[in-house]
C-alpha cells in the first residue's frame, strides 16, 4: 500500500471553513481536486436577496454556507460556488507556504538594495524610481485582481443559449445576479426573464446596428461594422458581455475611438451574435485588431480563424501591414498560430521557384515579419545553417500541413467584403424577418454547470460544452 502524500498526511476532517482555506473539493465525475476558499455566502437565495439585511455566513452552520473555490492549477475560468457537501477536506496548516513565500520576498528585495548601494548615484536613483513605478504598478494590478476575483455573474443567458460565465465583468451592482438575462440583438442587460420578454415585445431590431459589411449567403454569415462613436450603448454592452469570458481585457466604457467588427449566423429569425474583433481607428501602433471573442456555444467551429482572417482582409485594403494587440488570450493564441501557420504555408505553397523572402511573405500576407519569423520558429522550421538562420521544410511537409489543418474553409471571402464603404452606398439588402414575439420559446431555460479536469486548452473545452441549448 502506498505511503500517505504530504497532501493527505495535512488533511483533516471539515471542522472550520474560512477563506484562505485549501481543501479538497470533489467534481461531478468523482475526481477530487485541491482547492483554495476565496468567498463564502449564505447557501440560501432568499438570504441574499438585495435589500435584505446582511447575514454574515460565518455566523451560520457550516451546511448551510456555499464555498467560492479556486482550483489550484486551473484557469479560473473554472472557479465556482461549490456546497458544503462538494468539499472533502481541509489542510491542517497553510503557515509553511505562507512563511516560504514571504521569506522569498525579502530576500529580493535585500538583494535588490545590496546590489544598488555599489551603483552611481545617478543610476541609483534611476533605479528607485523604476523601483517606486513598477511598486505602483504591482500594487494597482493587486487591487485589480482582488475585486474581480470572484465572479459576480455565474450564468448569462441569450438567445437560444444559456451560458456559464468565466470571469468577473464590471455590470452595474445591481446587475450582479447569478443568472443574466441579454436581448441578443441590444445586448442589454435584464435581471429578470419577464423584463427582457416585455423588451423584447417591443424591439424590432432583428441584428446588430451598423453597417452590414459582408455577407455569405451559403454558410449564412454576416458581418456588421459598427462605430463604437455612433453606438455606444451597444458597444459598451459587448464589452462587457465579453469580459464574462475574457480575463484580461480593461476597455469597457470608452468605445469612441474603435470600430467593432460582430459577426452574426443567419436564419429566418434574424442575425444571431456568434463573436467579434475590435479594431482601434486610429492605432500607432499598427494593430489591426484589439480584442477578439467567440462566445462560448460557437467555439471550435473555426470562427476565431475566420475573425482574424478578416481583420488581414481589411488590413491589406489598406495597404497595411498589421498584427493583434497584446496580451492575447490563450484560446486567442491558438487561433492566431493556427491561422498564421496556415497563412504562411499557402504562400510557400504555391511559390513554384521557391524564392519567397519573408518580407515579400508579410507583403503578400500583411502579416507582420515578426509574426511571420515567430511562426516559422514554433513550426520547427528555422534552423541554424552556416552560421545563419534558414527557413528549412519540403513540400511534402507544406502540402500535409495546408491540406491537414482544414482552415480554408473557414476564412473570410474577399469578393463577399463590402469594405470600404463608398459615400451613400447602402447595405446589402436583407430579408423580411418575423416578429421576435412570433419566434419566442415557451419552453423555460434549462440550468446546470460543466467542469473540466485538465488544463486551460481543456477547460476551454469544456466550458464550451458546458453552453446549453435551450429547447425551441
Amino acid at each position: 500500500m502506498a505511503a500517505p502524500s504530504a497532501w493527505e498526511r495535512n488533511m483533516r476532517v471539515l471542522e472550520d471553513l474560512r477563506v484562505g482555506k485549501r481543501v479538497l473539493a470533489a467534481w461531478r465525475d468523482g475526481s477530487e481536486h485541491e482547492a483554495v476558499v476565496l468567498d463564502q455566502r449564505p447557501k440560501d437565495p432568499a438570504l441574499r436577496r438585495r435589500g435584505l439585511p446582511f447575514v454574515d455566513p460565518s455566523k451560520l452552520p457550516l451546511a448551510r454556507r456555499e464555498y467560492y473555490l479556486h482550483y489550484e492549477g486551473h484557469d479560473k475560468r473554472l472557479d465556482e460556488w461549490a456546497a458544503y457537501e462538494c468539499l472533502v477536506a481541509v489542510a491542517r496548516a497553510d503557515e509553511d507556504d505562507t512563511t516560504s513565500c514571504s521569506a522569498g520576498t525579502g530576500d529580493t528585495l535585500v538583494s535588490a538594495a545590496t546590489a544598488a548601494a555599489g551603483r552611481p548615484l545617478r543610476a541609483r536613483k534611476r533605479r528607485a524610481s523604476s523601483l517606486a513605478a513598477d511598486s505602483t504598478l504591482q500594487a494597482m494590478e493587486s487591487e485589480h485582481a482582488e475585486a474581480t476575483k470572484i465572479k459576480n455573474i455565474q450564468t448569462v443567458q441569450f438567445g437560444r443559449w444559456e451560458v456559464d460565465c468565466w470571469y468577473y465583468s464590471p455590470y452595474p451592482d445591481e446587475y450582479c445576479v447569478d443568472h443574466l438575462f441579454l436581448c441578443e440583438h441590444t445586448l442589454r442587460y435584464f435581471r429578470r426573464l419577464s423584463t427582457l420578454r416585455k423588451h423584447e415585445a417591443a424591439c424590432e431590431l432583428r441584428s446588430p446596428p451598423g453597417t452590414e459589411i459582408y455577407r455569405d449567403m451559403e454558410r449564412s454569415l454576416c458581418v456588421f461594422e459598427v462605430d463604437g462613436r455612433e453606438h455606444k450603448e451597444y458597444c459598451q454592452n459587448l464589452c462587457l458581455l465579453a469580459k464574462l469570458f475574457l480575463d484580461h481585457k480593461t476597455l469597457y466604457f470608452d468605445v469612441d475611438p474603435f470600430y467593432f467588427y460582430v459577426l452574426c449566423e443567419t436564419d429566418e429569425e434574424g442575425a444571431h451574435i456568434v463573436g467579434y474583433f475590435s479594431k482601434e481607428k486610429h492605432s500607432p501602433e499598427g494593430f489591426n485588431l484589439s480584442c477578439i471573442l467567440t462566445l462560448p456555444p460557437y467555439q471550435r467551429k473555426g470562427y476565431g480563424k475566420f475573425l482574424i482572417s478578416l481583420s488581414y482582409e481589411l488590413s491589406k485594403r489598406e495597404g497595411k501591414t498589421g498584427s493583434p494587440e497584446r496580451p492575447l488570450s490563450d484560446l486567442g493564441r491558438l487561433s492566431y498560430r493556427s491561422y498564421w501557420g496556415f497563412v504562411i504555408l499557402s504562400a510557400l505553397a504555391s511559390e513554384e521557384d521557391g524564392g519567397l523572402t519573408i518580407r515579400e511573405l508579410s507583403d503578400s500576407t500583411r502579416i507582420r515579419v515578426e509574426d511571420i519569423v515567430s511562426t516559422l520558429q514554433d513550426l520547427g522550421l528555422v534552423k541554424l545553417w552556416k552560421g545563419q538562420h534558414v527557413v528549412s521544410i519540403s513540400e511534402g511537409a507544406i502540402d500535409r500541413y495546408v491540406k491537414g489543418s482544414g482552415a480554408a474553409a473557414l476564412l473570410c471571402k474577399p469578393s463577399l467584403l463590402a469594405w470600404p464603404q463608398a459615400s451613400g452606398s447602402k447595405t446589402p439588402a436583407k430579408a423580411a424577418l418575423p416578429s421576435q414575439a412570433a419566434r419566442r420559446s415557451a419552453s423555460k431555460p434549462r440550468t446546470g454547470s460543466a467542469n473540466s479536469s485538465d488544463s486551460a486548452a481543456a477547460a476551454a473545452d469544456s466550458a464550451a460544452a458546458s453552453s446549453r441549448h435551450r429547447d425551441a
